[in-house]
């Protein structure tokens, strides 16, 4: 008998939430599809999964291939699975989103199946025309990111390996839409144990003032959290 009667076939893909900060705009990764279905319409990066490798092994190909990334630049996580019955016009698809949070890079290149591929300023995509159910992964995944500027260190993933506390403000103001008070945050970042630590080196800052450079520190959770602020 065989032990797969009775199972319908499916396949599982993985899904691309690439983030960066790029002239101050919080920036995503997308690519124009070049193939059916949906030819034309942008759509997160991703593709089907091979039979062998694992999914954090299908990512990481992913976002190589799409970003020319090879080593331990940024950082990626999976982030959540998507699998409404409808979500695939190709028949059933089970994606694994994941969430990479990368430094400023270059301009990608578009990978075999996509016609182009850009950078675009999170706050100007047309989501209710993105591919598939895109414009739902794309926001969970935005939102997972500025949840996880609170309580974890990573808006240093956005930063280069040196950064100054004015650049690790902009991320953090970018990414949550807002405006942060520059001493308050400074105070912050630098009381927080193991967030940053100095780089021992300085860097021309505002008004031609030397400032000083931090790299990211040891600890992978913030405490205090830099919380989010509320509107009144």
């Amino acid at each position: 008998m065989d032990p797969q009667a009775g199972y319908p076939p499916f396949a599982v893909t993985v899904d691309l939430v690439v983030l960066t900060v790029r002239t101050e705009q919080l920036s995503v990764l997308l690519i124009r599809r070049g193939i059916p279905p949906h030819r034309g319409a942008w759509a997160l990066p991703g593709g089907f999964v091979r039979t062998d490798e694992t999914l954090a092994g299908a990512a990481a190909r992913e976002l190589a291939e799409e970003t020319g990334l090879t080593g331990p630049v940024g950082h990626l996580e999976q982030l959540a699975t998507y699998g409404d019955p409808g979500r695939d016009p190709r028949g059933r698809v089970v994606t694994v989103a994941h969430l990479a949070l990368l430094p400023d890079l270059p301009t990608p290149v578009a990978g075999t199946d996509a016609a182009s591929a850009e950078w675009q300023p999170v706050d100007r995509v047309r989501t209710d025309r993105l591919a598939f159910d895109h414009a739902r992964i794309l926001a969970d995944g935005v939102e997972r990111a500025r949840a996880k500027l609170e309580y974890t260190p990573l808006a240093t993933a956005f930063c280069p390996p040196e950064f100054t506390v004015a650049q690790l403000r902009t991320v953090y103001e970018t990414v949550w839409g807002t405006r942060l008070d520059p001493r308050n945050f400074h105070r912050k970042v630098t009381g927080t144990p193991g967030f940053v630590v100095p780089a021992g080196r300085a860097t021309e800052g505002d008004r031609g003032r030397p400032a000083q450079l931090f790299r990211r520190g040891p600890a992978t959770l913030l405490y205090p959290p830099m919380l989010r602020p509320t509107n009144p």
